[in-house]
């Protein structure tokens, strides 16, 4: 269901992108505002993994060091088939998690000190579980996807506004009625609205396909279901330092107590993503 509700939002998602650039510019305007964006997430597809973790502080270990740790990797891995990723630790007392990397050959997990530390050994397996769910999901690659087509729907939004102000693009031509100038304004208003409510529809329905990926793998839907227990609490009483930027990729919120509405939120509510798994069990 929550693969059938990814595609079903980018199909959305495509639609309105097409339809803002046809308001803006025709098929010209549209493609000029796709390339830009689709050439700023290239970058950031490729090289994410090193920007965020290095963002982070995150030091690479290996078995000698957190046996524990990369015991269960090796063991999940193994099971999902997947080839192992580097593993990280954050050194922060703050409980949190995510994975990165462009592919699964490319990819790498990253825990805080304070998880490890909290965690029993089923709900650490279980966060490692979510994470590497993500990276067989190629659940990167797929909010790449969708922030190259909403970067797009931005970069058109601003052209309208412009085009609304200085008439640029308003009126009819040869592409036909496009709205005229108070149209244009609108749409550059409701369009990266929408856009963003899509983007973060999309990353909710990766959450949950990642629980319930990560609660098949173990075999434990209870174990990840206790490590989000503790690590909502642990993400209030001891938020870490992220930037909206990166919010999506941990395994609960990290700007939890700074989120104004659902719609706009990264993360499912973590009641539901409980319950969810409970009901697994």
């Amino acid at each position: 269901m929550n693969y059938f509700k990814t595609a079903l939002l980018l199909i959305v998602l495509t639609a309105l992108f097409i339809f803002v650039g046809t308001m803006v510019g025709g098929r010209q305007g549209a493609i000029f505002a796709f390339i830009m964006a689709l050439g700023m997430n290239f970058f950031s597809y490729w090289f994410s993994d090193k920007i965020v973790l290095k963002m982070y502080g995150a030091r690479e270990v290996s078995e000698r060091d957190l046996p524990t740790y990369s015991g269960i990797v090796k063991e999940l891995t193994m099971n999902a088939g997947m080839p192992m990723p580097k593993i990280y630790v954050i050194p922060t007392n703050a409980m949190n998690a995510f994975a990165t990397g462009r592919n699964p050959s490319h990819a790498a997990v990253a825990v805080t000190d304070g998880l490890l530390s909290a965690l029993t050994r089923e709900e650490l397996k279980g966060v490692l579980g979510h994470e590497l769910s993500h990276i067989k999901n190629r659940d990167i690659l797929i909010s790449t996807i969708v922030a190259t087509i909403a970067g797009a729907i931005m970069l058109l939004a601003n052209m309208a506004r412009w085009a609304a102000i200085f008439g640029g693009f308003g009126g009819r031509d040869d592409e036909g009625d496009r709205g005229g100038g108070l149209g244009l304004l609108v749409m550059a208003i409701l369009a990266p609205i929408a856009a963003l409510l899509i983007q973060m529809a999309i990353s909710r329905s990766r959450e949950y396909a990642a629980d319930r990926g990560g609660a098949s793998l173990t075999n434990n839907p209870l174990g990840l279901a206790g490590a989000l227990e503790k690590l909502h609490r642990g993400a209030a009483a001891r938020p870490i330092d992220a930037s909206q930027s990166t919010a999506h990729l941990f395994i609960v919120n990290p700007l939890s107590g700074r989120s104004f509405a659902t719609l706009f939120s990264t993360h499912p509510p973590i009641e539901e993503r409980i319950k969810r798994l409970r009901a697994m069990a």
